[in-house]
């Protein structure tokens, strides 16, 4: 098989994972697979790296030595667990001090300019993945195997220049990635390529927004014509429900593409929808692995007869840190245009909403957003709204959260509403907002936080989700 293998950052946060990681790309080679390795960056090192970049924006030069020393010895140590050889240890520590030299002329130049646009973030963030994706390739070379890393941009990934969440050209990227990389892969040169990182047309470098990695990984699939993709996480796959909740919950052996992007959607530790969009199009297989289980075949995301299955309702999610909005008034009756001045000014403020229910009387609507965006919201709202007559009354409940309900099986089976409602009424729970979308893949539903965990162990129990 060809395949892509996708390393996240837990995966690769320390010496010994690392070396974990090259375990497992020597042993499916050692099978005859050909491997295409994708890294993120190590641990929280993108949280620090924007971190730091936004005090120095601030004027904080001498802050700046300090976290470049600190970034340096956390590579360094992680290299001397990872990496053997003394010669190879060496040489990798001078190329991971040439990075983070690079690293400190910008953050320099962004403390005199003093401002930090989405470019010049996008540039800072690229340094966690270029500094993991060496020290992966520099500790494949460590295990006997012939391995050279590139960034997403010299890999060939082209994207627009929205920074920060920058888009494929996915023609133009094919050829470069075919042009750049197949040719390694005939050698038997295992390429490792940093995740998140690509570059715009003119070569600035641009990064992909959120699940980027993954994204990384799909489209390297799509060009190279893969067999299958493979996520390395640290579960063995995604599960029935949170087995923090659920103690008897189970790993989906299948899912169907649809079904993935609605749990990745609430949470679940699946492929963010983006991700997904590129090997949709081509039927490319994705599977998420378990990175310290690798002898677990993990889930497989894909479509048609592998993922055939009987279960109506495959998997419940529980979200938590949510709350719900009400805006009620009988001048929204029949006012056109009503329900878009309530998304338009959320939206201006960057509140996102997260779900919506609406009766047809239009005398009310009930919105769901994350409950840190509350007060805000509740603010705004009130001012903007009754200043143009458009509701008589804005109230909130803080405390709630929403329940999930999905499954592809769900689409034209009667009565899943009807079960999943009746075995939630049979715990005393009451439910106060209900939504389903068009692709009944997925039922969601709004109950108090203190009932949340209780709503999402009755459903189990009642679709045997546990067997």
């Amino acid at each position: 098989m060809r395949i892509v293998m996708k390393f996240g950052g837990t995966s690769v946060s320390t010496g010994e994972k690392i070396r974990n990681v090259a375990n497992i790309v020597r042993d499916n080679i050692r099978i005859g697979h050909e491997v295409v390795v994708v890294v993120s960056a190590m641990g929280d090192i993108t949280n620090q790296l924007i971190e730091e970049a936004e005090k120095v924006e601030n004027g904080n030069e001498e802050k700046i030595q300090e976290f470049i020393k600190k970034l340096f010895e956390k590579h360094a140590n992680v290299i001397d667990v990872s990496i053997k050889n003394k010669n190879l240890k060496e040489e990798t520590k001078l190329e991971v001090k040439k990075i983070i030299d690079e690293l400190k002329k910008i953050l320099t130049g962004i403390c005199y300019v003093g401002e930090l646009t989405l470019k010049t973030k996008d540039q800072v963030l690229s340094f966690g993945e270029r500094l993991s994706a060496l020290i992966v390739s520099s500790t494949l070379k460590d295990h006997e195997l012939e391995s050279h890393y590139f960034t997403g941009k010299e890999a060939g990934i082209v994207t627009d220049s929205k920074f920060g969440e920058a888009n494929p050209l996915m023609n133009f990227t094919t050829h470069q990635i075919i042009q750049r990389i197949d040719p390694l892969i005939e050698k038997r040169i295992i390429p490792v390529i940093t995740g998140y990182i690509a570059a715009n047309q003119n070569g600035i470098v641009t990064t992909l927004g959120r699940g980027g990695s993954d994204y990384t990984a799909t489209i390297l699939g799509v060009a190279l014509d893969v067999d299958e993709v493979w996520i390395w996480t640290d579960v063995d796959g995604i599960m029935t429900s949170d087995p923090k909740i659920i103690k008897e919950a189970k790993t989906l052996a299948g899912l169907s593409y649809g079904e993935a992007a609605e749990m990745a959607i609430f949470g679940a530790k699946a492929m963010h929808p983006r991700a997904l969009e590129p090997v949709i199009k081509k039927h490319i297989p994705v599977r998420i692995r378990n990175v310290f289980n690798p002898k677990n075949s993990g889930t497989l995301i894909s479509e048609g007869a592998e993922v055939e299955s009987k279960e109506v309702v495959k998997a419940i999610a529980l979200i938590n840190d949510v709350s719900m909005i009400n805006i009620k008034g009988a001048r929204m009756v029949g006012a056109p245009g009503s329900y878009a001045k309530i998304f338009d000014i959320l939206g201006k403020n960057k509140i996102n909403i997260m779900m919506v229910s609406t009766a047809v009387s239009e005398a009310n609507i009930s919105i769901i957003i994350r409950r840190s965006q509350l007060e805000r919201a509740m603010s705004i709202l009130e001012i903007a709204l009754l200043g143009r007559n458009l509701g008589n009354e804005v109230t909130a409940e803080e405390y709630v959260s929403v329940i999930a309900v999905m499954g592809a099986n769900m689409k034209g089976s009667l009565g899943v509403a009807s079960r999943i409602f009746t075995s939630v009424a049979k715990k005393d729970i009451n439910i106060m907002m209900i939504a389903q979308g068009s692709s009944e893949l997925n039922i969601s539903f709004v109950v108090k936080e203190k009932d949340g965990a209780a709503a999402v162990s009755s459903i189990h129990e009642e679709f045997n989700l546990s067997k």
